[in-house]
């Protein structure tokens, strides 16, 4: 457990080593075998998150700027800038725009939390986000993609909700019911401290095992193509920056700091953890290109969140108990 905390806090060393060893395996063997571990990582990589969820705090007032623009920013422009990018880098490679459009419907994770409070935001806010994006996303994504990609991707919509129902909402229940579990049996306040902080780094363990397989599964592709990369990370940064920029200008011109910083990582954040999964299970012959995508959003993601703290008392101002202090 120690182990895994560690690497949960190494994740921009940890992520990019398991694409690498992902990539070895594949190039020096057959990985197809390894595609039978995909619903067992992906169950493993959500019900952790679904744990330490605090669905309550949804229905709890305050807030409500911050989340109806957290909200309108995550549905009303990031998909269709996502398609827009798409549309420009991947013309005649509909699978590669199908994991960016993955990336960008799918708002929110444990991270937005972490790293609101890394950044000392609201994390209320951030909570809050959390689970409307998760939810509404689930919700929306197979429509979206109906929509947008449905003349490029085969889209069968029922097939999607399936998956989403298994990616999602059961690991949803069955960390509920274990979270009621361990807070009757242990109380509120063990379970805080001794059990909630078992759960994340068993996420991470699902979430470099997703990666380890998906570079696995695409290595003969890569190396068949090895300026790949190259190809996928231009269009990610466009997308991830721009985010950051509309964000941050829309956080310091409407909101108090600590909702502002929620916001930024509410509609930065996306859920590559279940995207990922998506990916992996619900779109045919379009996934492995669609996996790859996102798979290296994951090492975008994490490094900007963490650049982006270090830049958060320079945007926003500092905290007001460092300003008493």
């Amino acid at each position: 457990m120690a182990f895994l905390s560690w690497m949960t806090r190494k994740l921009t060393i940890a992520i990019p080593i398991a694409m690498g060893l992902g990539f070895l395996l594949g190039v020096l063997g057959d990985a197809s075998a390894l595609s039978v571990l995909i619903l067992p990582l992906t169950f493993l990589m959500v019900y952790p998150m679904m744990v330490n969820l605090k669905l309550k705090q949804v229905l709890e007032g305050g807030d409500y700027k911050a989340q109806g623009i957290a909200q309108l920013i995550n549905f009303g422009v990031v998909p269709f800038f996502a398609f827009w990018l798409g549309r420009l880098f991947f013309p005649d490679t509909p699978a590669l725009a199908l994991g960016l459009m993955l990336a960008a419907l799918l708002p929110t994770s444990g991270m937005t939390i972490s790293w609101t409070g890394f950044a000392k935001g609201n994390l209320g806010a951030a909570i809050k986000m959390t689970v409307a994006g998760l939810i509404i996303g689930s919700l929306a994504t197979p429509f979206y993609i109906q929509w947008l990609m449905g003349a490029d991707i085969p889209v069968d919509l029922l097939a999607v909700f399936r998956q989403i129902a298994v990616i999602v909402f059961l690991p949803m229940v069955a960390g509920y019911l274990t979270q009621r579990y361990l807070v009757g049996r242990f109380g509120q306040q063990r379970f805080k401290q001794e059990w909630a902080p078992r759960f994340p780094p068993l996420s991470s363990l699902g979430v470099l095992g997703i990666v380890f397989i998906a570079m696995a599964l695409n290595a003969e592709y890569l190396t068949a193509q090895p300026g790949i990369l190259l190809w996928i990370i231009p269009p990610l940064l466009i997308l991830y920056v721009g985010n950051y920029a509309l964000s941050t200008l829309i956080g310091r011109w409407l909101l108090p700091r600590g909702d502002a910083i929620a916001m930024v990582y509410g509609t930065v954040m996306r859920n590559l953890s279940i995207a990922l999964a998506l990916a992996m299970n619900a779109f045919g012959t379009a996934s492995a290109d669609a996996a790859l995508v996102i798979a290296v959003a994951f090492v975008i993601q994490v490094q900007s969140a963490a650049w982006y703290v270090k830049l958060t008392d320079r945007v926003f101002g500092p905290a007001p108990d460092t300003v008493q202090q």
